[in-house]
């Protein structure tokens, strides 16, 4: 599986970051699955998630739908404010390479921290959160998705059940990303040896939200595969469900559970 990250660079001009969306996705076409990053079509802040929401069926939805048809490629389509009765979500819109929804991820676990001398945000202010885990299938393995924070929940990630790919739009901050973002990522890959991929948006250092960027894939060894630096780029890389199957079998902890009875 050819898989490409567009770390796009986010600007305050939803059309405009919905075009450059499809086009960066066109230049990765021959890949086979294409992700954005999360709030890949509005400036990330909560006081301007319900300006720039709108319901599936709106530009961005139509604009995800018709690339990922064009590119021919599963298009993991970042992460959008989907307004839905009264509500607004942080939710992930995937399309097949027919163009058709494959799966819809609503954010579980909203971003909500106050870190003495770093950041304070609250999503909840604006923003309602999903209430389920989201998987889907591909030719190439069994996929999962989830939204930026949904990965520190171990167990969350882990009722999603034997997936061979986790699909992660994210935007970590310049306080948590030096910390955690490859912790997190090489954790959750190890934790249930499958590869993960986190997609971010570009480093703007003037945004009042100022996101770390360097998107990454990691291996079910927990081997970083690649990994992208601060500016506008498209990351691509190969990866094998095979490696996942070899991992299984040769550290097989998903058949083991506590007292040495298996499943």
């Amino acid at each position: 599986m050819k898989i490409s990250l567009i770390q796009m660079k986010v600007t305050a001009d939803k059309a405009q970051n919905a075009a450059r969306a499809e086009e960066l996705a066109k230049r990765a076409s021959g890949a086979d699955v294409i992700m954005l990053p999360e709030m890949f079509c509005c400036p990330y802040e909560t006081r301007l998630f319900p300006e720039y929401a709108e319901a599936e069926g709106g530009l961005i939805t139509q604009t995800l739908s018709r690339t990922a048809r064009e590119t021919g490629a599963y298009l993991i389509g970042g992460s959008m404010p989907e307004a839905d009765g009264g509500h607004i979500y942080n939710t992930c819109f995937v399309y097949d390479p027919e163009g058709r929804r494959a799966a819809k991820h609503r954010k579980a676990h909203l971003f909500d921290v106050d870190i003495a001398g770093g950041q304070r945000f609250f999503e909840s202010e604006t923003l309602n959160a999903g209430g389920s885990a989201t998987v889907f299938d591909t030719p190439f393995g069994k996929a999962g998705v989830c939204i930026c924070f949904d990965i520190r929940f171990s167990q969350f990630i882990h009722a999603m059940r034997d997936i061979d790919f986790l699909f992660v739009p994210a935007a970590f901050n310049m306080t948590t990303g030096p910390m955690h973002w490859e912790l997190l990522f090489r954790a959750r890959a190890v934790d249930e040896q499958m590869f993960t991929f986190g997609c971010a948006p570009a480093r703007d250092e003037g945004a009042s939200y100022v996101s770390y960027a360097n998107s990454i894939a990691v291996s079910p060894w927990g081997r970083i595969i690649a990994r992208a630096g601060t500016d506008e780029t498209i990351l691509t890389l190969e990866a094998d469900s095979g490696e996942v199957r070899a991992a299984r079998e040769q550290i097989p902890i998903g058949k083991q559970l506590l007292g040495g009875k298996y499943e």
